[in-house]
């Protein structure tokens, strides 16, 4: 199983499109494009990894907020604190039961840590072109 274990707060961060002003909204529009992502097929998400089964998208902060449905395969994790060590505790976690993960983020810190547990790592920029393609 391959999974994909998205920074939402840094995916959304990539892009100055005034997600400042509504974190929650922001959120729930990239809850959206990822559900919109597992809809199309395996080959949805381009570069960032192939034949992805399941997404989770973690929020933290004011994002937490956001209302966002159930979705088939996309898990939304809302961190209790740190954003960073729930991504990394869930990415531990999953390539600790053997999934392939791939994590989006471009926090340097953040990738060396998915790293040293088990996860490849891609940046936003590779995973909203993928999104944008739809």
């Amino acid at each position: 199983m391959t999974v994909l274990v998205v920074d939402g707060a840094n995916v959304v961060g990539s892009r100055p499109d005034g997600w400042w002003r509504d974190r929650a909204g922001a959120a729930a529009r990239l809850a959206d494009r990822l559900a919109a992502a597992l809809a199309a097929g395996p080959s949805s998400t381009g570069d960032v990894a192939a034949d992805v089964d399941w997404i989770v998208l973690v929020l933290e902060g004011a994002a937490r907020a956001a209302a966002i449905g159930p979705v088939d395969d996309l898990e939304v994790v809302r961190a209790a604190g740190d954003g960073d060590a729930t991504i990394v505790d869930v990415t531990a976690e999953l390539t600790g039961s053997g999934a392939e993960v791939v994590v989006v983020t471009a926090d340097r810190l953040l990738r060396t840590r998915v790293e040293a547990v088990g996860a490849g790592v891609a940046g936003p920029g590779t995973l909203l072109r993928a999104l944008d393609a739809l």
